[in-house]
């Protein structure tokens, strides 16, 4: 599959000068489709979150994987807050979603 360029707007990586450089992300096309999720389960460990994204669908369907850094996930919900935050103060306040009544994704045997 051919492979592409992706620029998004907030990729930037420090150089060696303290400066943020821009990233060459290369993505492809079936990625840039993105997937839907409507559900998300987070476990982890002491040195890394797993982040499993799940289309509760019939049948539930886990669409994506994502693995972090306890670091990185700090800074994901840290941008996260902000981008929310702007999205409110353009679009009006967002209600959160209720939890489910009953258990879904991977349960522990008993």
């Amino acid at each position: 599959m051919e492979k592409k360029d992706y620029n998004p707007p907030t990729a930037f990586s420090p150089s060696p000068e303290g400066e943020r450089a821009p990233i060459q992300i290369k993505a492809r096309d079936e990625d840039l489709k993105g997937v839907y999720s409507n559900l998300m389960i987070v476990t982890h460990t002491k040195e890394e979150f797993c982040l499993d994204f799940i289309n509760t669908f019939n049948p539930p369907t886990l669409v994506s994987r994502v693995l972090m850094s306890p670091a990185h996930i700090k800074r994901m919900i840290r941008a996260l807050e902000e981008n929310m935050k702007k999205y409110e103060e353009r679009f009006g306040a967002v209600e959160a979603a209720k939890e489910p009544e009953a258990p879904l994704g991977f349960q522990p045997p008993r």
